[in-house]
This record gives C-alpha cells, structure tokens and sequence, in this order.
C-alpha cells in the first residue's frame, strides 16, 4: 500500500479527498479523464472493490460522470443556467397551451423556458438534449418522439450529475423514470362511453393526419378504442379514418356510425364542416367528441364536447418537481386524469 496514504481513516475516503482536492482546485479540468479502476488499483495498491467505490462516491456527489466502456470524466463545476430546455415533437395547438403554462408558471421563479423541436426525430431528440447538458441547463423537459423505444438507451444512461430529465405529456415506454404525464387511454374511454350512451349505433374513430411514422400514443389509443367497442358493441366492426380528410357522409351511412371521436379538436372542426356540406349535421345525426379541449373545442360552433387532459394541473406539477429540488437519484410520477366536458356535439 502506498505509504503517503496510511491512516487511521479508511482508504476510500483518502483517495476521494484526494481526487475530490484536485477536481475542486483544478487541477483536474472539466472533461479530463480520470483514472480507471484499474489504474486506480494500481497507482495506490487498493482493492478493486475499493477502487470503485472510490469513482462511485465521486460520481455520487456530482463530481465525475462514468461512461460504460468510455471512462470517467470530471464534470463542469460552473453555476447551471437557470433555463428549462423543452423539447417538443411537432407544433400543436396543445402543445402549444402546455407549454405557456408551464412558461407562465417558471417565470416568478426566475426561470426562463426555451423549446425546441425536434419534429419526432429521436436521434434529433437526443441532440438536443445531449447539447442542452453541456450548455449547463438547470433542467431538461421532453415530450418524447411518438416512438420512444428508439431513446431508451441513452436516457438510461444518463448520470445522477447531469441536469434531471422530465418526460412530459405521455410516455409509453419509461416506467422507472420521472414523468408528469396524462392518462390519454383513459380519456377516450370516457369520450367512447359517452357517445356509446347517447346513440345506439357504431362510433368511429378519426386519427390525427399530422402525427407522422411510428406513434406509441396513437397506437394507445386506437387499441383502447377496439377494446371498448368490442365489449360495448359485439357486433359493430370499427370503424378507423386515418384522418379528418376521409371522413365523409357515405362511409358513416354505410357503417352505421353514430358516434365520432376525433383524436384532436382541429381534426373534429374539419369533420364538422365536411359532414355539413354533405348534408350531415352535429349535433343531430350525429354526436362528436375529440380530445384536448383547447380553445377551439370552446369558441367553434357548435362547441366541442372535448376531453380536457388538464394542462393547467400537468404545467403545476411539473413546475412543483422542478423548483422543490428535484433529487438527483429521486424519480417522482404523476398521472393526471381526465374528465370529459360536454358541450353542444
């Protein structure tokens, strides 16, 4: 054992103070590679396990990141911008309020929110976030891409150091993750059930034409429409649009649709209109309900009945989690419920 490191305290405690002193004084630089176990091992005549409980604490108190199969790096000690990065998979108009929100919410903080979109490109996604990590961001907001399979790795190995990471709005694949998300199957149980009940016929379901390739969220909810309506309605097939542009008045006298559930409220306004040009009106022949409230589903005519996701209460929860310290190792989730608002379709 090295004699310059006999003492009554324990190894691994010498070599942290030691490495720790020389990352805090600068002697190692932000991004300099630190020693490896085995170097470790060797340069103080240590155990391997000690060795490695060595470079864990560090890592533990934020001082290095370890890299599987790369090596561990001192990290920047400087102040962290008091900015949350926001990366978002394509404009919406809800995305749009969500994010206001939680803008609006930030402010009296002294937070600045800045959004980026990454236009449901994962490799995009993780660009942007790797670069918001460097730039020293307090902290990283992400609506994941409609295919979050493809960036399971790379946020599972993301350091307890680097800025927490919040996937927001939904997610299908990061149970052991923080997340403040909604519960869309839920919502188009309760819309689905609603039409169920005011008309005896089928209810067709009307897909979003802008959510483009792989969409885990759209793939949620068609699944949980065929579910419902094989228990509510054994005998009606469904009946699926692959966006509002399809849908048109011989197809819905054809398959004796009743009901109407539109995966956005844009998508339910140009159905409304295409129907009322061919001589089907809402209400009347037919009911409708779509999701997200926004506040198109308010001030069209006729108003939309709409699920409404709750932003409002998903912008305070996130805002919560963020300014109450969010722990580095902590995972916090909550699911927001929504409620069906019934209007005039």
């Amino acid at each position: 054992m090295n004699k310059g490191l006999q003492s009554s305290v324990p190894l691994y405690e010498l070599l942290v103070g030691r490495y720790r002193d020389d990352i805090l004084h600068r002697r190692l630089q932000p991004g300099d590679r630190l020693d490896s176990i085995s170097q470790i091992q060797r340069k103080h005549g240590v155990a391997r396990e000690t060795a490695k409980r060595v470079l864990n604490i560090l890592e533990q108190d934020g001082l290095v990141i370890q890299r599987a199969g790369k090596g561990t790096y001192v990290v920047d000690q400087s102040p962290k911008q008091q900015v949350w990065g926001v990366v978002i998979p394509f404009v919406s108009v809800h995305y749009e309020d969500l994010i206001s929100r939680v803008s609006a919410l930030a402010e009296p903080h002294g937070r600045e929110v800045r959004r980026f979109y990454d236009y449901n490109s994962w490799e995009e996604e993780i660009r942007l976030v790797a670069r918001m990590q460097w730039e020293r961001y307090e902290a990283i907001i992400v609506i994941p891409t409609l295919d979050e399979s493809r960036t399971w790795s790379f946020y599972s190995c993301l350091s307890p150091s680097d800025a927490p990471v919040v996937l927001f709005d939904h997610t299908m694949s990061y149970r052991d993750f923080t997340f403040v998300v909604q519960s869309y199957d839920l919502g188009v149980v309760r819309a689905l059930n609603y039409l169920l009940d005011r008309k005896p016929g089928g209810v067709a379901f009307v897909k979003n034409e802008g959510w483009t390739g792989r969409n885990m969220v759209l793939e949620l909810m068609v699944e949980t429409y065929r579910m419902l309506l094989r228990r509510r309605r054994p005998d009606w097939e469904p009946v699926i649009f692959d966006g509002a542009s399809q849908v048109r008045a011989e197809a819905i006298r054809t398959n004796g649709v009743t009901g109407i559930f539109c995966c956005d409220d844009i998508s339910a306004i140009q159905v409304i209109g295409q129907l009322r040009e061919e001589g089907v009106t809402i209400p009347g022949d037919l009911c409708l309900a779509s999701h997200g409230n926004t506040a198109l589903a308010r001030y069209f005519t006729p108003a939309l009945t709409s699920v409404d996701p709750h932003n409002e209460e998903m912008a305070a929860r996130l805002v919560v989690m963020l300014t109450g310290g969010l722990g580095k190792s902590e995972i916090r989730q909550y699911v927001v419920q929504p409620d069906l608002v019934i209007r005039e379709t």
